[in-house]
C-alpha cells in the first residue's frame, strides 16, 4: 500500500492510497477458497467445487465485498500511519480500478485538533448548597390543602364572593341566537379562577342566591370556535347556591389523602422532593460556569465539518421552532406577520428587513455551534485522555429513569434504546459528559456557598 498526501490545509487532509492488484488478487483467492468450503454446485459434492468455477459464478458479488473491506481496512490503515484522528467519517472515493489492476482512491477527511487542556487545579468555582427553610414547607402543605379543599353551602344573605364556588343554570346567545355548548344547568364555577370567559366570572361576584342576572361579554379575537370568535355574547345567569371554600386540615389525614401514612412522612417527602430539584439546579448552575471558564481558557481550532454539522441543527430547530402556532403573531422585532393589508413596497421592506434579522441570528447560532464543538472536543480529549468511560450500571439506571417516566410502557422504552443506537447514544453521551465534568470539578477549587430558597 501506497500513501501520499495531496492537500494538507487547517485540519483538512486528503490523501491518495494505491493497493497493488497483487494484493487484490490475493485478498479475493482468499475469499473464494473460504467459499469453495461449503460451495455446492450440480455435478460437484459439496466442497469439491473448483474455484475456477466459482470465479465465474460468484466473482462480481466477491469482488465487491472484497474491494469495500479493502478500502475500509486500508484507509484506517493509513491515517493510523499519518497520525491522523478523524473528527468524523472520511469521505472516501476509487478514482481508478479495473479487475487485474492496481486499485486507487482518495480519502478526505478532518483531523482532530491538538487540544492542551488547561490546569484544571487553577479553576475557581462557586458551589450553590441550597437549604430548604421550613416556611417552604409550610407553603407547600398550604397548596397541597388548598388543592384538597371542601365546600359547604352558606346560609344568610351573604354576597358571592371570589373564591366561592356557585351553582348556576345559564343561557348563552349570540345575536339573539343560543349557540351550542352555551347552555347549562347545576353548572358549579368557581369565581376567580378564570375557566369562563374575561369577564363573565366578575359579573358574579356580588349576587346572591336567587339572583337572575344578565352577563354581557366578548369572545375573545382568538377563541376556539372561529363562529364565536371576537362576538359579542349575552348570558342569562341564575343563581341557586353560595358555596364556601375552605382549604383541607393540615394532619395526618391530608396526607393519607395523596398517598403517604402521617403528615411527618409527607414533610419529609416534600423536603426531599424540594432538596432533589435544587440540588439539580444548583448542579446547572455550576455545570454552567464550569462550561463558560474552559470555552474562554481554551481556543483552538474546530474541525468545519463538525462546525457546519451543528450549526444546521441549531438553525433548523430555530425555523422549527417560528414556525410553530405561537411565532406566526409576532416576531421578536414586533411585526405581524398574519397582518396582510398592506402594499407591495411594505412587502418588500419587510423582506429584506427578516434577510438581515437571519443574517444576524446566522451570525449568533454559528458562535453558539463553535462553543458547543470546542467544548465536546475538549471534554472528549479530556475523558480520552484520563481513561473515563460508563459502565453498564451507569446506562441502566439511565434507561430506568427514562422509562419511569412513562408509566405502562417500561419495557417499550426499554427496548426502544437496545434497538436503537441513535437512541443509546442520545441517552448515554450525557452521562459521559457529566463523568467528565466531575472529573475536571474534582481538581478545580470550589467553594461551597450555602443559599436559601428566597436567596
Amino acid at each position: 500500500m501506497q500513501v501520499t498526501e495531496l492537500s494538507s490545509e487547517g485540519l483538512s487532509r486528503e490523501y491518495k492510497v494505491a493497493l497493488p492488484a497483487k494484493e487484490i488478487e490475493e485478498k479475493i483467492s482468499f475469499r473464494l477458497k473460504e467459499i469453495a468450503e461449503t460451495a455446492t454446485l450440480p455435478g460437484f459434492r459439496p466442497g469439491k467445487v473448483p474455484v475456477s468455477l466459482l470465479r465465474k459464478r460468484y466473482g462480481p458479488s466477491v469482488m465487491g465485498e472484497v474491494l469495500e473491506r479493502a478500502v475500509n481496512d486500508s484507509s484506517q490503515q493509513a491515517l493510523a500511519e499519518k497520525g491522523v484522528r478523524p473528527a468524523s467519517q472520511p469521505e472516501v472515493e476509487i478514482t481508478s480500478y479495473e479487475d487485474g489492476a492496481d486499485l486507487e482512491y482518495t480519502i478526505s477527511v478532518e483531523m482532530l485538533p491538538e487540544i492542551t487542556p488547561m490546569d484544571f487545579a487553577k479553576l475557581e468555582l462557586e458551589r450553590l448548597v441550597p437549604t430548604i427553610e421550613d416556611t417552604e414547607i409550610d407553603d407547600a402543605l398550604g397548596r397541597i390543602a388548598d388543592q384538597h379543599k371542601t365546600t359547604s353551602a352558606i346560609s344568610g344573605e351573604r354576597a358571592a364572593q371570589n373564591g366561592d364556588m356557585v351553582v348556576i343554570d345559564f343561557v348563552g346567545r349570540v345575536d339573539g341566537e343560543e349557540f351550542p355548548g352555551g347552555k347549562a344547568e347545576g353548572y358549579s364555577l368557581e369565581l376567580g379562577s378564570g375557566m369562563f370567559i374575561p369577564g363573565f366570572e366578575e359579573q358574579l361576584v356580588g349576587t346572591k342566591v336567587g339572583d337572575k342576572v344578565l352577563v354581557k361579554v366578548a369572545f375573545p379575537a382568538e377563541y376556539g370556535a372561529a363562529e364565536l370568535a371576537g362576538k359579542d355574547a349575552e348570558f342569562d345567569v341564575t343563581l341557586h347556591e353560595i358555596q364556601e371554600a375552605a382549604a383541607a386540615e393540615i394532619d395526618d389525614e391530608l396526607a393519607k389523602k395523596v398517598g403517604v401514612a402521617d403528615l411527618v412522612s409527607l414533610k419529609n417527602t416534600i423536603r426531599e422532593e424540594q432538596g432533589r430539584e435544587l440540588n439539580n439546579l444548583a448542579r446547572m448552575h455550576l455545570k454552567k460556569n464550569l462550561l463558560d471558564k474552559l470555552a474562554e481558557a481554551h481556543d483552538f481550532e474546530v474541525p468545519p465539518r463538525l462546525l457546519e454539522r451543528e450549526f444546521e441543527a441549531i438553525w433548523e430547530q430555530h425555523k422549527t421552532q417560528q414556525k410553530e402556532p405561537h411565532h406566526h403573531d409576532h416576531d421578536h422585532d414586533g411585526h405581524d406577520h398574519d397582518h396582510q393589508d398592506h402594499d407591495h413596497a411594505h412587502d418588500h421592506d419587510h423582506d429584506h428587513g427578516e434577510e438581515a434579522d437571519d443574517e444576524a441570528q446566522k451570525v449568533e447560532f454559528r458562535e453558539i455551534a463553535e462553543r458547543r464543538v470546542r467544548l465536546g472536543l475538549l471534554l472528549s480529549e479530556v475523558g480520552r485522555t484520563n481513561n473515563i468511560q460508563i459502565n453498564q450500571e451507569d446506562i441502566n439506571r439511565a434507561m430506568m429513569e427514562e422509562a419511569r417516566k412513562y408509566p405502562g410502557q417500561e419495557e417499550m422504552v426499554l427496548d426502544h434504546f437496545k434497538n436503537n443506537p441513535e437512541a443509546m447514544q442520545s441517552l448515554t453521551a450525557p452521562i459521559y459528559e457529566d463523568k467528565v465534568v466531575d472529573f475536571i470539578l474534582e481538581m478545580a477549587k470550589v467553594t461551597d456557598n450555602p443559599v436559601t430558597t428566597d436567596g
